[in-house]
């Protein structure tokens, strides 16, 4: 793998912050995005746009057949059955409130139970929340222990014969553990619970085979995937769509429309109501062919042995306490620093051109179970390598002398 050709992809690398080279370590907040796909934004913009699936004018017929090209790019990236399968959305977050809206409507009475864990991002909280208030719903939290693992055998014991739907992530946004989605999946098949899995983090990182993995839905933000803003992906299963209601009303969603009566339009356009963001669509494809000319088992390797590089020098430095230890873990690495706030620590980095998150990276409950009120969080990209890493580490250093920790 030729990290400077990767490198050289990126125009944004080549800026200063401060006056100092810019490392950017905040790829799971949102990642940088390469040439092919900001020159695909620019060239359909300027000229190829059109609205898609209603004129059948030559600029019209082009934009909607590179919509779809997305589509089933997607469909073999993440190795689903059909395309029909894939729905775009305008992030995760919208694909998750689509099945918890959908499937509440549907399936969800009072005293009904929807099975969470502590790890989870609020978009994988708050959807399920709503059916609590509007429905009755009652939410379980399966718990970690201290290294951020989920709890297997305290995960079974809370499923019961009104559990309705588990929703899980698949990579931690704050300790970078790997979740065990198929595990999870095989005890759900057992007592016939559809599985949603929170894809936001670990699309990017990891290899994704929603047969293998078996889970009925999956959510991705493909601005964490090099792709643009603007632009999610929902995968469900062919069966759950066909049975759900749609989701929102309008244009490009229905079949026909009387005064009395209205039907739906086939899948995957009955959840894709009005204009869709198409120029972010179309450049999203870019993102999937940028990741392929890599290799996800390069993207794999090399982001391992970054991160294992990350922990050790992190070990190093006196007052850096290391947040969690999973078993598998990805390259996301959250810390404290004893008597510095993380703000702090992520504003003296920041003279240092280094770019890193702080705060409580939308997991207060995971926070709370850590006993901590905010991280500083450093998350790695295709893009970063040991000089980032040891860029990081010497401004980490300066913060302990600006406060003159010993």
């Amino acid at each position: 793998m030729d990290i400077n050709s990767i490198r050289s992809q990126f125009p944004i690398l080549s800026k200063k912050i401060n006056g100092k080279q810019l490392v950017y370590l905040d790829s799971s907040n949102s990642s940088q995005k390469p040439l092919n796909v900001l020159n695909s934004l620019d060239y359909f913009y300027k000229n190829e746009f059109s609205n898609i699936g209603r004129s059948i004018h030559s600029l019209a017929v082009n934009a909607t057949n590179k919509f779809e090209e997305t589509r089933i790019s997607v469909k073999n990236f993440i190795n689903a059955n059909s395309k029909e399968e894939i729905i775009f959305t305008k992030n995760a977050t919208e694909s998750i409130n689509l099945i918890a809206t959908t499937f509440g409507q549907m399936s969800i009475k009072k005293g009904d139970e929807i099975l969470i864990t502590e790890l989870e991002h609020h978009s994988n909280y708050v959807p399920w929340h709503y059916l609590r208030e509007t429905r009755g719903a009652i939410i379980k939290f399966a718990p970690i222990n201290d290294d951020g693992d989920i709890i297997i055998e305290k995960f079974k014991e809370l499923i019961t014969s009104k559990t309705k739907i588990i929703a899980v992530t698949h990579l931690s946004n704050v300790t970078g553990t790997i979740v065990p989605i198929k595990e999870i999946v095989e005890i759900a098949r057992k007592k016939n619970i559809p599985v949603l899995v929170d894809g936001c983090q670990s699309a990017p990182h990891i290899k994704i085979d929603v047969k293998d993995l078996d889970c009925d839905f999956y959510a991705i933000s493909c601005h964490k995937v090099y792709g643009p803003t603007g632009v999610g992906i929902l995968y469900a299963k062919k069966k759950w769509l066909e049975k759900l209601p749609p989701y929102n009303g309008g244009g490009g969603m229905i079949s026909e429309v009387n005064k009395n009566q209205i039907t739906y339009a086939p899948l995957p356009e009955k959840y894709e109501a009005g204009t869709m963001p198409t120029a972010e669509v179309v450049a999203f494809n870019e993102s999937i062919k940028f990741m392929q000319s890599i290799g996800i088992d390069n993207i794999i390797k090399h982001e391992n042995e970054l991160t294992n590089y990350t922990l050790e020098k992190l070990k190093k430095i006196n007052s850096v306490n290391i947040v969690g230890n999973p078993r598998n873990k990805a390259g996301v690495i959250s810390f404290t620093i004893k008597g510095i706030h993380p703000h702090d620590i992520s504003t003296i980095v920041d003279e240092e051109g280094v770019a890193i998150r702080a705060g409580h990276h939308c997991c207060q409950i995971l926070h709370k179970r850590l006993n901590l009120n905010a991280t500083a969080r450093a998350s790695i990209g295709v893009y970063n390598t040991k000089e980032d890493i040891d860029v990081l580490c010497d401004a980490i250093k300066n913060c302990r002398k600006i406060f003159e920790l010993k």
